[in-house]
C-alpha cells in the first residue's frame, strides 16, 4: 500500500444551521471553524442545511426553521 495518498480522517463537529444541534464524528473534511465541545476539546466545525435533527424522515415531522424563499437564503449564505 502506499503511503501518504489517503486524506487525513479526523473528529470533526457538524452543526445543523435550521435548528443548532451539533454532533461529534470523524470525518477526512476540515474547516478554518473551530468549536470547543463539551470534552473540553477544539475540534474543527462543520455547518450543514440538514441533519438527523431536521429531516422529516427521521423527525417524522416537517420542520420550518427558516421561512425565507431561495432568494433569501440565497443572499444569508453569500452575505449579500
Amino acid at each position: 500500500m502506499r503511503a501518504d495518498i489517503h486524506p487525513k480522517y479526523q473528529k470533526v463537529v457538524f452543526k445543523d444551521t435550521s435548528t443548532g444541534f451539533m454532533f461529534l464524528t470523524g470525518s477526512t473534511r476540515g474547516s478554518a471553524e473551530t468549536v470547543e465541545w463539551e470534552d473540553g476539546n477544539t475540534y474543527p466545525l462543520i455547518n450543514v442545511e440538514i441533519s438527523s435533527d431536521s429531516h422529516p424522515f427521521y423527525t417524522g415531522k416537517q420542520k420550518f426553521a427558516d421561512a425565507g424563499g431561495r432568494v433569501d437564503r440565497f443572499k444569508k449564505k453569500y452575505n449579500l
